[in-house]
């Protein structure tokens, strides 16, 4: 007797799960399709990480949604060239307040030349003199550190730190010059980390830090054709706003992907790198795993089949 109470008891409660599996909406149960992929490249990213001889920090966002992915996202790291982002906002923020003009004219001196990347260093005999516009072209699309000298000098350093203030940022801080070897031994660098750069690239994409037309001026600057282990991993023809950074055993990249109905901003930083496995790759290789599910997502209904054709390459 006791034994048929027991299975009619299970024979009822296997029929309850039933008809409350059945009667949940199926938007519901998609839920659970969407949030199972999400978890599969949560899972890829940190198991990236952690094979890289490193650290590394990732942070990346749907700006649209506001799906997050994040993985070491609040470490500190030094940022090499993309510290170079901040200060590009900081001389537009000027021209767009009247402190100065993006057509005023700099002569380059000899005493300003820097090594590293660029070509400025191989001008400066007193006679070469630039627009402000012209070095921010430089120092973004070729990164080249005396011009990024120049206009840290124009702009001042403070008012970059300031800036940076302005947008929220508190790990975020302009501490040196470009190639400053001195100032890096003793501690002194310019660092960030990947939620705080990929929230300075947020709130410039949606306009929160300068206005229409200096938004639309960096965002063309940053967009401008570069060889980018971000840009690796994200097929031709779609949009990458980024700039990427170097040091001896660091490298990092921060950039929005303008991808139709999921634009999305990615931060991937390392440090204490060696070049077994090459961190650009691992960089890499995290930018193809965002970009190819935010592309799915954005591709596909809520319960994954693909209804949209991909964005015209």
């Amino acid at each position: 007797m006791q034994k048929r109470s027991l299975a009619a008891l299970m024979a009822g409660a296997c029929l309850l799960f039933v008809v409350a599996a059945w009667g949940r909406p199926p938007q519901a149960q998609a839920k659970s399709l969407a949030a199972a992929l999400a978890a599969k490249l949560q899972s890829r990213l940190e198991r990236t990480a952690a094979s890289l001889d490193g650290v590394m920090g990732i942070y990346a966002r749907n700006l649209e949604t506001g799906q997050a992915f994040a993985v070491n996202a609040n470490h500190v790291f030094p940022q090499g060239s993309s510290i170079k982002i901040p200060i590009l906002i900081t001389l537009l923020r000027q021209d767009q307040l009247g402190r100065l003009h993006l057509s005023d004219r700099v002569t380059i001196r000899r005493a300003q030349l820097v090594g590293g990347s660029g070509v400025l260093q191989f001008f400066g005999d007193g006679s070469s003199s630039l627009s402000l516009h012209d070095l921010a072209v430089l120092m973004i699309v070729l990164s080249d550190n005396t011009a990024t000298n120049i206009l840290i000098d124009r702009v001042g350093m403070a008012s970059v730190n300031a800036e940076i203030r302005r947008a929220g940022l508190v790990h975020t801080r302009l501490e040196r010059k470009m190639m400053d070897t001195a100032a890096e031994r003793t501690g002194h660098e310019n660092v960030s980390t990947p939620r705080e750069m990929a929230t300075l690239l947020a709130q410039l994409y949606r306009g929160r830090l300068l206005d229409p037309a200096h938004t639309a001026l960096a965002l063309h600057l940053l967009e401008d054709y570069k060889v980018t282990p971000l840009r690796a991993g994200v097929p031709a023809g779609i949009p990458v706003a980024d700039k990427p950074g170097l040091l001896l055993g660091v490298r990092c990249d921060t950039g929005l992907v303008l991808l139709q109905r999921a634009p999305y901003v990615l931060s991937v930083m390392t440090s204490y790198d060696t070049e077994n496995p090459s961190p650009n790759q691992a960089i890499t290789a995290v930018s193809h795993a965002v970009f190819s599910y935010f592309d799915r997502i954005a591709r596909s209904n809520a319960f994954g089949a693909l209804v949209w054709p991909p964005q015209a390459r």
